[in-house]
C-alpha cells in the first residue's frame, strides 16, 4: 500500500462509507440513528472533510455490519503492509492508535490491525456486531484485556480470543513503556 496524504484518505474513507451505506438503501438519517453518529459528522465524513475516531468508525461498521477495515480501503491482489504506513485511527482519549495491516473479504471477511497503546493508557470499545472473534497477541509489553466482566493479563507474545459481541478494553499497566497489540478479528455472518 502506498502511502497517501490525510486528504486523500479522508477522501477516499467519504467515498467508501457512502457506497457501503447507499447500496444497503441506508439515508443518513437512518445512519445517524442507528450509529449514535451526528447527522452533519456522517456529511462531513461522506464529503471527505472529517477525520473520524476509532471510536466512530466502530460504530458505523458495527451499524452497517461490515468489518471496520472495509471502511478504509478497496481490496487488492497483492498488498504490502509495512508498520507505520497504514490508515491509522486514534481513539478518543488518544491513548490508542489502530493500523490496519489487512483486510479481505475474498476468502473470509478478515481483519488484522496493529495498536499502540500509551504507557497507563487504555482504550474501552463498545460490542462489535454478533460473529466478531477477536484474536489479540501482545507483541511488546504487557496488556490487561477486559472481557465483560473477566479480566485477561496478557505478557509479551501471549495472547487471547472471544467473542466480541460484548464491551472490552485494552490497558496498558506499565507507565514507561508503550504496550503493541496485533489484532486478527473474524467476521462471520456479516455483508461486505
Amino acid at each position: 500500500m502506498k502511502e497517501e496524504d490525510p486528504l486523500r484518505l479522508s477522501k477516499k474513507l467519504g467515498t467508501i462509507l457512502k457506497k457501503y451505506r447507499k447500496e444497503r438503501g441506508i439515508g443518513i438519517q437512518e445512519l445517524a440513528e442507528m450509529s449514535s453518529v451526528s447527522k452533519l459528522t456522517l456529511i462531513n465524513i461522506e464529503k471527505g472533510e472529517a477525520n473520524p475516531s476509532l471510536s466512530i468508525m466502530w460504530k458505523l461498521a458495527n451499524s452497517l455490519q461490515i468489518p471496520i477495515s472495509s471502511l478504509l480501503e478497496e481490496e487488492r491482489s497483492i498488498t504490502i503492509s509495512r508498520s507505520g504506513k497504514g490508515y491509522q485511527m486514534l481513539s478518543a482519549n488518544e491513548a490508542c492508535t489502530l493500523e490496519t495491516v489487512f483486510h479481505t473479504t475474498h476468502s473470509g471477511k478478515i481483519e488484522m490491525h496493529r495498536a499502540f497503546l500509551k504507557p497507563g493508557g487504555s482504550y474501552f470499545s463498545e460490542s462489535h456486531q454478533p460473529g466478531v472473534v477477536e484474536y489479540v497477541t501482545v507483541m511488546k509489553g504487557s496488556a490487561a484485556i477486559m472481557i465483560g466482566e473477566e479480566i485477561v493479563e496478557l505478557r509479551q507474545w501471549d495472547s487471547v480470543s472471544f467473542t466480541a459481541d460484548v464491551e472490552h478494553g485494552y490497558v496498558n499497566r506499565n507507565q514507561e513503556e508503550e504496550t503493541v497489540l496485533h489484532f486478527v478479528m473474524t467476521y462471520s455472518g456479516t455483508t461486505t
